[in-house]
């Protein structure tokens, strides 16, 4: 018999039933499509695990739940401890000083040739050196393995919170239709350039394109992402596609020559704040709202929740409806 019931099988899920099994409960796991797959956003998500930056523009509950994050992701799959780049054009060289006066835990490195010599062009970064980051789909598999190890497999089945008795966690995303959740479209791109190195995650801040370029095996790179206020669930915009692609070849020209393996686009659900939450109706828990924040702010967002399920504490990030 399951203690308590977790419905989606997402990135907030999968770490919900993580998290209740390290607190030695018994989850059932239940998604309408099954495991993981290119049918949600944690598929296409770029995997950075990058407190600091993200401090730029979102709340302080980013900064300093996000920051533990890399930690989680450890005990189940491999996280690269390489820090994270953020680097301008020359003739936008005033973006990196106001990026730095808005963020903490950057050192100002004027030589990139030693860190990562394709970026040896640009004249000035900052080096986020206690960021992180992971490859998405291969820590959804791992965390998969780490469940059905502890004997919780997926089951495939389409149910209805308020069905369930006991306990639930809803970790559905925008298919839970809250009050106030609304869905932020973002757009993708992985492209396999093999002649072009880098072994840690760099944001180009560009005034109109800005962009994320982040690593993975075998000369394979994700570049993301666009940030819409749309609930349009279409594929990938032409317009999408131009603007990643012209901020990459801006970096490095040699983007222009890479081949384009994957497109995709989804929609992430976020809470008028940009915050992730806990959210307490009776029995259920909804853990909704991570926005760009998925693989960073889940862990922090189902140890609470277990938290209170476990000792009825609530933290920051739980609420009661």
């Amino acid at each position: 018999m399951a203690d308590v019931t977790v419905i989606g099988a997402g990135v907030a899920g999968l770490c919900a039933a993580y998290a209740l099994c390290r607190a030695g409960l018994t989850p059932r796991l239940v998604d309408r499509n099954g495991g993981p797959g290119a049918h949600g956003c944690s598929w296409w998500a770029g995997g950075m695990l990058a407190p600091f930056c993200e401090g730029a523009v979102a709340e302080p509950a980013i900064v300093n739940h996000g920051a533990s994050a890399a930690a989680f992701w450890s005990e189940v799959t491999e996280v690269s401890h390489r820090g994270s780049l953020v680097v301008t054009l020359q003739r936008d060289r005033g973006e990196l000083t106001r990026f730095a006066r808005r963020t903490t835990g950057h050192t100002l490195i004027s030589d990139l040739a030693a860190l990562e010599p394709d970026l040896s062009a640009h004249q000035a970064a900052l080096l986020f050196e206690q960021e992180s980051h992971l490859d998405p789909r291969h820590a959804l598999a791992d965390l998969t393995h780490a469940l059905a190890t502890r004997g919780v497999a997926i089951e495939q089945a389409e149910v209805m919170p308020q069905e369930i008795k006991g306990p639930v966690i809803d970790a559905r995303g925008m298919a839970a239709d809250l009050p106030g959740l609304r869905g932020v479209r973002g757009e993708m791109l992985i492209l396999r350039a093999p002649d072009i190195r880098l072994s840690r995650p760099v944001r180009l801040l560009h005034p109109r394109h800005p962009l994320y370029i982040v690593p993975r095996a075998d000369g394979v790179f994700m570049l993301g992402a666009t940030q819409v206020e749309s609930a349009d669930r279409r594929g990938i915009s032409a317009r999408a596609v131009l603007e990643l692609l012209s901020a990459a070849y801006a970096l490095d020209p040699r983007f222009g020559e890479a081949e384009l393996l994957e497109t995709g686009a989804d929609l992430r659900s976020a809470y008028p704040d940009n915050v992730p939450r806990v959210t307490i109706k009776g029995r259920m828990l909804h853990l909704n709202g991570l926005f760009r924040h998925g693989y960073l702010m889940a862990p922090a967002l189902a140890t609470q929740a277990v938290n209170y399920l476990t000792n009825g504490i609530k933290g920051d990030l739980v609420h009661e409806d």
